[in-house]
């Protein structure tokens, strides 16, 4: 079930400030407040959607596309295009999800690693 009072609903509604790097009908990017790379914004879309599960299965085919070209649009905005980049959508407690509302990380500005530490 959504979370009305999650933090990116907050901002959605102009109660949180963020640092805005591109909005549209469909998708807000803002940077991230704890950034973890040189570039880390996150892109979210305006509908109520918890994961990338529920986006998946109720988000309208417009929705869908606004999300990718947003990534896309917000990758050319901040420089990494062209030398790389990283989307991490994290979904549920085990995938490390830690807001309620379908948030996807673009991570750039250097080279990332593993994508996944070995244990």
């Amino acid at each position: 079930m959504y979370d009305d009072n999650n933090i990116f609903a907050r901002i959605l509604r102009g109660e949180i400030p963020c640092k805005k790097v591109h909005e549209d009908d469909h998708t807000l990017a803002f940077e991230d407040i704890n950034p973890k790379a040189p570039v880390h914004t996150l892109v979210i879309p305006k509908g109520k959607y918890v994961s990338a599960t529920d986006f998946a299965e109720k988000a309208t085919d417009a929705e869908i596309a606004a999300l990718m070209r947003a990534v896309r649009k917000v990758a050319a905005l901040k420089g990494v295009d062209a030398s790389g980049y990283r989307l991490i959508a994290n979904t549920g407690v085990e995938g490390g999800q830690e807001v309620p509302h379908l948030h996807i990380h673009v991570l750039g500005g250097r080279t990332l690693g593993a994508m996944v530490p070995s244990k």
